[in-house]
């Protein structure tokens, strides 16, 4: 099994799949990108067991075969090659590579390309297409809001629900949550699915620039992302996702809006001088004046900021993570943005107060923390 491919080619394409990788695999294979020839066509594979990456790309050659290459020394070798055409000879007998350049030769010991896990089949799948700049901006907007409980595994991934009106995306760890609706992404019949945080990653990284549109093919157990020659299959979290729904305060009389880039420096600036265990933060509007301050007991520290708002409502005083609430203003675009609360005690509620895309809804809500008075 022989074939010459660009080296700059095979490394792009090698550095697309390898971020599914992981550092320490307790199955050897799993160290190593899997080559498939046929037909002058090279398909490689990378795979953790529950997410595989497949691209292609063309190469010179008759032949046909798969061996699997150790991924490190491989990218390595490749990383430090000026661009030119490089000759793979591949003994199946001993599993060996030999990597043939203008000035050198180099071995690779690599193992059997049949022992390398196959692809999950999805059987009985639901489908849709969905806009790659769509899917791009449902995982930039939601991915930090998931949780990393290993006891509650439907809340570590996003929930992405399906229907004939619109498509929304849902992440939460119960003190934040983030609800990203779509109204120019609909499908043919409902369906929902818990995609897993890693793979949404990967996606997210694969999807910037891409102009493709995405098709989403899955089942209760797996998941297939097509695009251009990039084929991405994972396995979902197996779970009820709980009624996110439920949890959105239907009523807020208290309606704060404010500049986004001012809220945000001002949180950066006096979220500084809070516990650095609770990150509190207390946020007291009054009329059109909203001062937000934080102070730290332990270490006699405390600051805190005056704004002028627009505010309809009464006058009240929340506390808030810091830390929430930087990593929510900081995933709108919008330049001003409104923060509906009802009490105290109950969540307050993040929009944007101006849409960029009238097709797209975003919707965030933070829990609040008890003031100590």
């Amino acid at each position: 099994m022989n074939f010459v491919v660009s080296a700059s080619s095979l490394l792009k394409h090698l550095k697309s799949i390898g971020g599914v990788l992981n550092t320490n695999n307790t199955i050897p294979i799993l160290d190593c990108f899997l080559f498939e020839l046929s037909k002058g066509e090279l398909t490689l594979s990378a795979s953790d067991m529950e997410t595989t990456i497949t691209t292609s790309i063309k190469v010179e050659s008759n032949d046909s075969g798969s061996i699997a290459v150790p991924a490190k020394t491989l990218s390595e070798a490749l990383a430090n090659l000026p661009e030119q055409p490089v000759s793979f000879i591949v003994d199946k007998t001993k599993h060996s590579v030999k990597i043939k350049t203008e000035n050198g030769d180099y071995n690779i010991s690599g193992q059997n390309g049949e022992e390398y896990p196959k692809l999950a089949k999805l059987d009985s799948q639901s489908s849709i297409v969905i806009k790659s700049d769509v899917l791009a901006n449902a995982i930039n907007k939601t991915i930090f809001a998931t949780g990393n409980d290993d006891l509650r595994p439907v809340m570590s991934g996003v929930f992405c629900q399906f229907n004939e009106t619109n498509s929304i995306f849902v992440a939460t760890d119960a003190h934040k949550l983030v609800r990203y609706t779509r109204n120019d992404a609909k499908a043919g019949t409902a369906a929902s699915f818990i995609m897993p945080k890693k793979p949404l990653n990967i996606l997210k990284t694969l999807l910037a620039g891409v102009d493709d549109a995405v098709k989403v093919e899955f089942n209760k157990t797996n998941a297939l992302f097509s695009f251009g020659n990039i084929n991405l299959v994972c396995r979902l979290i197996d779970g009820k996702y709980p009624n996110y729904e439920a949890v959105i305060p239907k009523q807020n009389p208290n309606k704060l809006t404010i500049d986004r880039s001012a809220f945000l420096g001002a949180l950066k600036r006096v979220s500084v001088f809070s516990n650095k265990a609770t990150h509190q933060i207390r946020v007291k509007v009054t009329g059109s004046q909203l001062r937000i301050s934080a102070e730290d007991l332990d270490f006699a520290n405390e600051g805190h900021e005056l704004l002028t708002c627009t505010y309809v409502g009464e006058d009240m005083e929340i506390g808030f993570n810091s830390r929430f609430l930087m990593e929510m203003v900081s995933n709108l675009d919008s330049d001003e943005i409104i923060l509906e609360m009802s009490a105290p005690n109950r969540a307050g509620i993040i929009l944007p107060n101006n849409k960029a895309n009238p097709a797209e809804d975003v919707l965030m809500l933070v829990m609040p923390v008890m003031l100590n008075n």
